[in-house]
């Protein structure tokens, strides 16, 4: 079998004391924080009848929470984490289902207040 650059062959011990070395693979990941608050917004969405299901990805570049009207669409929001643009327009993004950017922001409490503001206005009415 041969490897590509880059590649290893996954038995070769690397490190040399008898455990093969892990292939070192960062992800981006939502903080216990950021976490509670996204859930915390989940939950009084579901409550409301405006959410059924969702999705966590930890991705090279960024970390997407996806929220789901029904299980089998395509997600309605998604809440994303992208570092590498932490410096610019803000980490934290939230992605309506056709790609538009509602608000992004370095604070993700800011950034999530654009679903809580849909969230008051669908129990006022």
């Amino acid at each position: 079998m041969s490897f590509g650059p880059g590649e290893t062959d996954p038995s070769q011990n690397l490190r040399g004391d008898g455990l093969a070395a892990a292939p070192h693979t960062a992800r981006v990941t939502f903080d216990r924080r950021e976490l509670d608050r996204i859930l915390s917004l989940y939950g009084r969405m579901v409550a409301a009848g405006e959410w059924r299901d969702y999705a966590i990805d930890f991705l090279r570049d960024r970390a997407v929470f996806s929220v789901f009207r029904h299980a089998a669409e395509v997600p309605i929001y998604r809440i994303e984490k992208n570092p590498k643009l932490a410096r610019r327009q803000g980490a934290y993004s939230v992605i309506t289902a056709t790609g538009l950017i509602m608000r992004r922001g370095h604070d993700l409490e800011r950034v999530l207040r654009v679903l809580d503001e849909k969230l008051i206005r669908l129990v006022v009415n």
